[in-house]
Order: C-alpha cells, then structure tokens, then sequence
C-alpha cells in the first residue's frame, strides 16, 4: 500500500487561494522566492492567466472545488492559508455566486484551520467603506456604519462581520487571523483583470504610444478634473505585509492596507508619463453615467493601527511605484514575474 497522503509533504507548505491571481500570484513568487513550499489553489480558464506561476515552483494546484478535501488530506504539512481567492469584479451581477465564493467558502476555511490550528490571513476589501461617508477606519467597531456599494463590497464586508460575530461569541478561531483592506493595488501580473486592471496598466498603451492619457472629468465644482483621488499601493508593499504577519505570529486583527496617502489620477498620470520620460499628455472625458452613479471621489487608508502592531517598513511612493512597475515589467517583452 502507499504511504498516506499528508506523508507526501516532508515540509510545512503554506496554502494560497487566489494564488494565479494578481495579488496572490506576487505573495506566491515571493514566498516561493524565499524558500517556502506553496500549494496555489486557482482557475486558469482560458486566458493567460497561467503565466502569472510560469516563473515559480510550486509544489501543488488545486482546483477551486477540491479544495476543501485536499486540505485535510494533507493536513500535517500545512502551516498557514493563505486566502487571496475571490470574485473580485465590482460588475458581477451573479450575486448568489458571489457570495458562495466570497462568503461561504471563507467561511468553510476559518472553521478548517480553527479545528486543524492553522493560521489565517485573508482578502478583505476597501470597497467595504462605500463612497467613505463614515471615513476608512479599520476599526472593527464600525463594521455596522459601512455601507458597500456593490455586490463584491457587501460579500467581503459580509465576511468580516461574520468574523466579528464569530470572534465575539468566542466560537473557534484560528491560531493567527489576519483580513486585510486593500485599497487601490497595481503591479505586475494584473493584465489578466481585463477592465479591472489598474489605471496604469490601462493608460500604459496609450502613454507608451505618444497619445494622451483619458482621465474622467470631475462631477463636483469642489474637485478639479483629475484631482479625484484614490489611496494608490505597489502590489510589492501588499506582499512585504503578508509575509511580515506570516512571520509575527501574535498579530491578529483587520487592517487596512494602503499607503495611508491619497494622490490624484493627474499625479498618477504624471507619474506614467515620467517613467516614460515623456511630457505629460492628458485629456478628460466625461465619466459614463452607470460609473458616477457609484464613483468614490477619495480614498485613503488610515493606517494606525498596522503601525500600532509593529509593521514599521515604509511604503512605496507612487513615483517609485509606477517608475519601476513601467520600466520593469510594463516596457519588457516579459512583463511578468
């Protein structure tokens, strides 16, 4: 007979959903970077999604629906999950999808690595504070007052409620559980995200092309075209923190994770053209009526309480940011990792 299953792994692994994604593909490569073993749960589909891991090792891929009997098969050598796995289209209109994706397989790996003692760190969303009416605290007391403003925000604030409730019935919890409120990420291997990748990644043909940049028109008398503005952050400060709570073991809790500082799309534009070395070339067009009917005019961070934990690393300008991620990634015949 062969030997049991979760006798395969001699080592501890650390288990990543959403590990062919854009986010999670940068916490695979860096942690496969630093010697750790990793198992990426994911879909590849059709698109070109799988070169996101062409570069890593890896030492399993899951498919999303056998996930969760994979896990206790292998047990033994697990030592954390990380939970980047998710619909993240803020235009999904299947919202009972959603919230099975979302919602109840978050859930379903909560109760796993509370009963196997296995840490937790997973993908929240600043698209739970809405159109930031009650501010971006991460405070988890004001859970109640946030109001999402799609079917994406409600499922990732539906989740942290539900950890909220879960921690305050003192039900089990992971050893470690950490949620993180990402703001507004960009980097390399987003180029699968369509419609959802980041304005650089979007501008960068046009820019790169000698044509202008479109950036929407201002609705308000109060903000100038182009001085909307949004908490921008490298997606390698997003991994820098993943892999600090992955080595503070104590830290437990929901925290932002943005740059704590709010920039316009007009600087986010001029940081383009910079790392082109190009003069600035911007032309704004009215912004379509179904996008100002949910259009967040400010987002910033407030990062408190991560720095209260310990996490002390500075964050990424976003000249650094986007001078590196043109020049490194979006320029090269290889924009991957």
């Amino acid at each position: 007979m062969g030997a049991p299953a979760n006798s395969l792994y001699r080592c501890s692994m650390i288990v990543v959903t959403g590990g062919a994604g854009f986010i999670g593909s940068n916490i695979v490569a860096a942690l496969a970077g630093s010697g750790e073993a990793v198992a990426v749960c994911d879909r590849l589909r059709q698109a070109d999604k799988w070169h996101n891991l062409a570069h890593v090792a890896l030492c399993e891929l899951i498919a999303p629906e056998a996930l969760l009997a994979w896990l206790p098969a292998h047990a033994a050598a697990i030592e954390a999950v990380v939970h980047m796995g998710a619909i993240s289209s803020t235009t999904e209109s299947d919202v009972d999808r959603i919230v099975e994706v979302n919602f109840r397989l978050s859930q379903a790996l909560w109760r796993w690595c509370a009963l196997e003692g296995k840490r937790f760190i997973y993908a929240s969303s600043a698209a739970t504070y809405g159109a930031g009416e009650q501010g971006f605290d991460d405070d988890p007391r004001r859970l109640p007052l946030l109001r999402p403003l799609n079917a994406y925000g409600w499922s990732k604030q539906l989740f942290d409620r539900w950890v909220a409730y879960t921690l305050a019935a003192e039900d089990p919890s992971p050893p470690q559980w950490v949620g993180l409120k990402f703001f507004n990420v960009y980097g390399p291997n987003e180029y699968h995200k369509g419609s959802m990748r980041s304005v650089i990644a979007q501008k960068y043909p046009l820019a790169a092309a000698g044509r202008p940049v479109t950036l929407f028109r201002s609705g308000r008398p109060d903000v100038p075209d182009g001085g909307q503005k949004r908490d921008f952050i490298y997606v390698r400060d997003c991994v820098q923190v993943v892999q600090w709570l992955l080595a503070e073991r104590d830290v437990n809790g929901l925290f932002n994770l943005g740059t704590g500082r709010a920039r316009t799309f007009a600087e986010l534009a001029g940081a383009l053209f910079s790392a082109l070395k190009r003069p600035p070339h911007i032309e704004y067009i009215e912004a379509p009526a179904e996008v100002l009917a949910h259009y967040q005019y400010f987002t910033e961070a407030r990062m408190e309480r991560l720095r209260e934990v310990g996490y002390t690393q500075p964050f990424t300008t976003l000249e650094q940011g986007v001078a590196e991620y043109v020049q490194r990634y979006l320029s090269q015949p290889d924009p991957y990792l």
